[in-house]
């Protein structure tokens, strides 16, 4: 190889089995080594590819950052470079393998350690003899080419072994759910990035996903391929492959072209913010209004994203008596998805039609209608039901609810209303999902008064009200009168509670201690009374009361 290198004056080299097989033969440029693609791995993620890439240096210069880069990108077994002189002589052989890590701050594993010899010994926490990186990767330092003091097959056990101990070191309970790394580029500070990423911890445990390591870059400029720094992507590819883990979740929203570069590139699937809430609604859409709603928004986030990759996708379908090129496959689902999103307008047209139908109802019968609104997870359906004594579907996870739900109410001066849960908001919610879900937010159009829940026990609770207020301006539901209520007080010191609820003018209630909501109760009273042309007498019930 040496020899063949330098009579033509460019890189050379060879992938390699495990078995020793030569894979494929390689001739690139003077400095650089082009891989082309490669086949799908083996195996799982925990795995390596059961390949090493062995190339000449022309120069006797060291393993370049794209061979580090290659190393990870492509999980090799390890990258070797060979040291040619000026005389076309090989000299050295300096190789790089990948660090195992552990799969959790908490999992303590021993590895092997290679010795001078080229034998394994247990000794600390990692294989070293050459220079460690923190980015993940231990360079070995360079031997001799005649003989290289390097066991290569008992390498690539070692690390594969430890690569399964990471796993045997997860929880039993965890081992079976959906893991996945969670990522944010931003140019905002620590602590607001770091309670973004919060968030989106808890939207990737609605879905059912687990976040096995979480991953924040701060950059002022961001990489327009890859969304992230390429480094950073690197060491995010040595992560997964530690935590044995096969999906990216991003906290921002990524363009089709950043989605498919960063899929290539790492062989991980990739999701973005917009499409783990998307997944969430279809998951927890109960209503016919719901599904459809949520089928929409998907269909519309969906349709830029229809890309190339598949050859499948390229193919041409023949035309009228085979005469012209007709349609590709990726043409004729481009349109089969907007004839579904046309059919599925239509069916919201109808189902907003019937819904305004009851609210004419309601409004012949002169009927008063409270509608709770908040940020997700901030305990409005836990309120109705203690208002209302009813009991809706509640849970500690974000957006629970998604389909509009509504309750009469008695008030102690015997005149009811009727009192609406809604769907949570969050900041930056997307806005083909906000445009899928404005049929149901009708619902608030016609509210004599917004209830504004807010979790005062989250640390974000004033962001959050940030967030909803400016989705209540979107809608042009801002003028509205609205009572601001401070739930989960009991999670709080009351002095706290009692400081910021002035701050606010708001009321401090815990949804869970019906005894708390007085004061709520008699608030929403005065209001509605005071409401013009309401006939509030006349809506009395055999009901038992709230007060009694």
């Amino acid at each position: 190889m040496a020899h063949l290198s330098f009579e033509s004056g460019r890189q050379t080299g060879l992938l390699i089995g495990r078995d020793g097989s030569v894979e494929t033969v390689l001739v690139g440029g003077p400095r650089s080594l082009y891989i082309p693609d490669l086949p799908k791995s083996r195996g799982s993620r925990r795995r390596l590819r059961g390949m090493r890439l062995v190339h000449t240096h022309l120069n006797s210069e060291p393993l370049s950052q794209d061979d580090l880069m290659d190393l990870v990108f492509l999980r090799l077994d390890c990258v070797g470079a060979i040291y040619v002189d000026r005389h076309g002589g090989a000299t050295q052989l300096e190789v790089a393998h990948i660090l195992p890590g552990t799969a959790n701050a908490d999992a303590l594993s021993q590895s092997p350690v290679l010795n001078r010899g080229g034998q394994f010994e247990q000794q600390g926490d990692r294989i070293s003899q050459g220079r460690s990186n923190s980015r993940g990767w231990e360079i070995l330092d360079p031997m001799p080419c005649h003989d290289p003091s390097l066991d290569f097959l008992g390498l690539v056990r070692s690390l594969e072994d430890e690569l399964e101990r990471n796993l045997l070191a997860i929880p039993a309970a965890a081992r079976g759910e959906d893991r996945a790394i969670l990522v944010s580029v931003t140019d905002s500070d620590r602590e607001s990035a770091q309670r973004s990423m919060d968030e989106l911890v808890e939207l990737a445990r609605t879905d059912g996903i687990v976040a096995a390591d979480t991953v924040i870059q701060r950059q002022r400029q961001r990489n327009p391929k890859y969304f992230i720094g390429k480094g950073k992507l690197s060491e995010i590819v040595l992560r997964a492959l530690q935590c044995g883990v096969d999906l990216l979740i991003f906290d921002q929203e990524l363009n089709p072209s950043q989605v498919r570069a960063i899929t290539d590139t790492t062989e991980l699937r990739v999701v973005d913010r917009t499409q783990l809430i998307l997944d969430i609604f279809a998951q927890r859409a109960q209503s016919r209004d719901g599904k459809v709603q949520v089928e929409m928004a998907q269909l519309k986030y969906l349709l830029p994203r229809l890309g190339v990759k598949d050859d499948a996708l390229s193919r041409l379908t023949g035309g009228i008596g085979t005469r012209g090129p007709g349609e590709t496959t990726l043409e004729i689902n481009r349109r089969r998805i907007k004839d579904r999103i046309a059919q599925l307008e239509d069916d919201l047209r109808s189902l907003r039609n019937r819904r305004s139908l009851r609210r004419t109802k309601r409004t012949r019968k002169e009927m008063p209608t409270i509608s709770i609104v908040g940020y997700t997870n901030a305990g409005k359906s836990t309120l109705l039901n203690s208002l209302t004594h009813s009991s809706v579907f509640v849970e500690d996870k974000l957006f629970a609810t998604l389909d509009p739900i509504s309750r009469r109410l008695r008030f102690p001066r015997d005149f009811e209303v009727i009192i609406t849960d809604t769907v949570g908001f969050i900041r930056d919610l997307p806005s083909d999902l906000m445009e899928a879900f404005s049929a149901t937010l009708e619902e608030l159009q016609d509210a004599d008064l917004l209830l504004h829940v807010i979790d005062i026990s989250n640390r974000q609770f004033e962001e959050q009200m940030e967030a909803v207020d400016r989705t209540l301006r979107e809608l042009e539901l801002h003028t509205k009168p609205a009572i601001t209520v401070f739930n989960k007080a009991d999670l709080v010191a009351a002095d706290f509670a009692e400081r910021k609820a002035k701050k606010h003018r708001g009321i401090i209630i815990s949804a869970i201690n019906p005894r708390t909501l007085e004061p709520l109760i008699l608030a929403m009273q005065e209001h509605v009374a005071d409401l013009p042309d309401r006939a509030v007498g006349n809506y009395v019930m055999e009901a038992e009361s709230l007060e009694s």
